[in-house]
């Protein structure tokens, strides 16, 4: 592979348009972020989770610095990583600002625990991830939260809710995997098979 040296290269600058449209092609999971103890509380719908080890277990987030979630994370050291089901959507739409509730009216409506390091995590989440903050990278808008997994709740539930193209979307492997085997499995018996 040849590698074209920086200063050859001619820079066209890609607006945040063009790169928000881009992005919408990749589906994500939703997740609520949360942060805070007590009633300083808060939260965020986020489709930026990801794990990034698993010895030990910890995950990453990524943050507006702007976004009221981030100094409390900063201040208090923990945040909490919701994986909402497909049947949360309402709490996605809530904690994405929608109807403009904030700060502790966000959690109004849905049950949560209160989670060793303090902060709140959702009752019938998929899974829930307690983390303390190991560290923070901030690199232009965004902080790049590392989260040392402390304590995990998980459900039965099956169906995830994801964001693909500016809309939530249900994905739940019994259903989808039915419709896909309905559509695309050849029949048994045929040749080359």
């Amino acid at each position: 592979m040849n590698v074209v040296p920086r200063d050859l290269m001619t820079e066209i600058p890609v607006s945040s348009a063009d790169f928000r449209g881009a992005m919408r092609h990749l589906t994500g999971g939703v997740s609520v972020i949360t942060a805070g103890r007590g009633k300083d509380i808060t939260g965020m719908t986020v489709t930026s989770v990801a794990s990034l080890s698993v010895e030990p277990p910890t995950l990453l987030v990524s943050i507006n610095r702007d976004a009221s979630s981030f100094p409390l994370i900063r201040r208090h050291g923990a945040f909490g990583v919701n994986i909402l089901n497909a049947d949360q959507l309402d709490v996605a739409e809530r904690f994405a600002g929608k109807g403009g509730l904030k700060g502790a009216d966000r959690f109004a409506g849905s049950q949560w625990v209160t989670a060793v390091s303090g902060v709140p995590l959702l009752a019938g989440a998929l899974s829930a991830f307690d983390c303390e903050v190991e560290e923070i990278v901030e690199r232009h808008s965004h902080g790049i939260v590392i989260g040392r997994v402390r304590d995990i709740r998980s459900s039965t539930r099956t169906a995830a809710l994801a964001y693909w193209h500016g809309q939530y979307v249900a994905v739940d492997q019994d259903e989808d995997a039915a419709r896909l085997a309905d559509v695309s499995l050849p029949a048994r018996g045929r040749r080359g098979i």
